[in-house]
């Protein structure tokens, strides 16, 4: 007993026990892909035009922070669907009521300035109500109106609306969630419902009498009310702003999925009757795994659309969802790098196709236009993958590792320590 105390208080100086690593050096494949995506802001900030040589210009530097978006919301499909079993049709819809979100604020502002620096040459100082009055006005005029409608009771307060991207999408899943789960409702009728649901709020957002401008959606986001800096020098903000948000939301999902926690959502998707047979509240993991993902869906949705500049109903269109399932596909679900791989490789893959810079072919007979082949492609690449590639590109990091030799040279390879045998390892 007191070799074994001394030998303790000599591994570690303090006497006590051994502290446990910090999660991400415990996960080696999550320090990697921060490091990565580490290595990719920095190369990207030394070539941009904003702080950089200008190699990349500032379209492209909104193009990339974009997809580290795109990413973000990839990471959530994946873990309701690739780790949950939960396909939902409906992610899409969080995504863009956290653009609403912020878009209120952003409209309301820029509006805001603009108003008050029209009535500074007046004869008589405008009053509030003069000043929201004209706010109204300009904004709401498009649609015929010129009240604010009860929506925007908060848009004037950043702080508040902050708060909306987050309590948005996680109210609504809350709610759907708990009502779809109670009822035990599970695959393709699970899929239906979020679907319906994200066709219900995109056709009502549609209307004008929304409150929410309508076919007309909000426009004007990139421009940071109060903020004087070139577009070169905001879309870096944003760039950084969504790979921050990226790394911490890797790392959340990376928490979750690993432990037990991460051992019970994964027998839920493997046989969710087992699981509750064991003891385990099935609705109440789904519930709040669906939920997280809504909000990490709303915030990725506040970074997305600032850098786009505009957001409609269209954006939440049902398809964009469908989309969206195709991209964590074709990466790889259940590998949250797959997902990250899989939206990143398909944004920048659309773009390049539907921009115009991919080269048109003449075959003589007929001329083959990308844009308007794109669609098409991208959906034969989904009935590809999972046909003969159900790994996605990810799987190709699975390949890899089955091919090494295990090393395990002077480990214990049976149920005593004596057990080293050099042959058995080589094998």
């Amino acid at each position: 007993m007191t070799d074994q105390t001394s030998t303790l208080s000599a591994s570690y100086p303090d006497g006590g026990a051994p502290r446990a690593k910090p999660f991400v050096m415990r996960h080696p494949s999550v320090l990697i892909f921060l490091a990565c995506l580490a290595i990719f802001t920095v190369g990207v900030t030394i070539l941009s035009e904003g702080f950089g040589i200008g190699v990349i210009s500032t379209s492209f530097i909104k193009t990339l922070g974009k997809t580290l978006c795109l990413c973000l919301v990839a990471l959530a499909m994946d873990l309701v669907w690739g780790y949950t079993g939960i396909l939902s049709l409906g992610h899409f819809a969080f995504f863009g009521l956290g653009g609403y979100a912020i878009g209120m604020w952003l409209m309301y502002e820029r509006t805001r300035l603009i108003v008050v620096d029209s009535m500074a040459n007046a004869a008589l100082p405008p009053t509030p109500q003069e000043i929201s009055d004209g706010i109204a006005t300009q904004i709401f005029g498009v649609v015929g109106a010129s009240e604010f409608p009860p929506v925007w009771a908060t848009a004037h307060s950043l702080p508040l609306q902050l708060l909306a991207v987050v309590l948005l999408p996680g109210l609504l899943a809350l709610v759907f969630g708990w009502l779809a789960f109670r009822s035990r409702v599970t695959g393709v009728y699970l899929s239906i419902l979020t679907q319906a649901m994200t066709l219900a709020l995109s056709l009502y957002l549609f209307q004008n009498d929304s409150g929410l401008r309508g076919n007309n959606g909000l426009s004007g986001l990139q421009n940071l009310p109060g903020v004087s800096a070139p577009q070169s020098v905001v879309s870096m903000w944003f760039l950084w702003g969504s790979a921050l948000a990226l790394g911490l939301g890797y790392v959340l999902c990376a928490w979750v999925v690993s432990g037990k926690f991460g051992s019970v959502i994964r027998g839920i998707r493997d046989d969710e009757a087992r699981v509750r047979f064991l003891g385990y509240s099935v609705e109440g993991y789904k519930l709040f795994v669906f939920t997280l993902t809504a909000v990490i869906a709303g915030i990725a949705g506040a970074l997305y659309y600032p850098q786009a500049g505009i957001i409609n109903p269209a954006e939440i269109a049902p398809i964009a969802s469908i989309y969206l399932a195709v991209w964590v596909a074709i990466g790889g679900r259940g590998r949250l790098y797959g997902a990250v791989i899989g939206a990143a490789f398909v944004s920048l893959v659309s773009t390049w196709f539907t921009g115009g810079q991919a080269p048109d072919i003449n075959l003589g007979f007929y001329t083959i236009h990308w844009v308007d082949w794109w669609l098409i492609l991208l959906g034969l690449s989904f009935v590809l993958v999972t046909l003969f590639f159900p790994k996605g590109i990810g799987g190709i990091f699975d390949i890899i590792a089955e091919r090494r030799t295990p090393e395990r040279h002077g480990a214990d390879l049976g149920p005593d320590q004596g057990s080293l045998r050099e042959q058995e390892a080589d094998e």
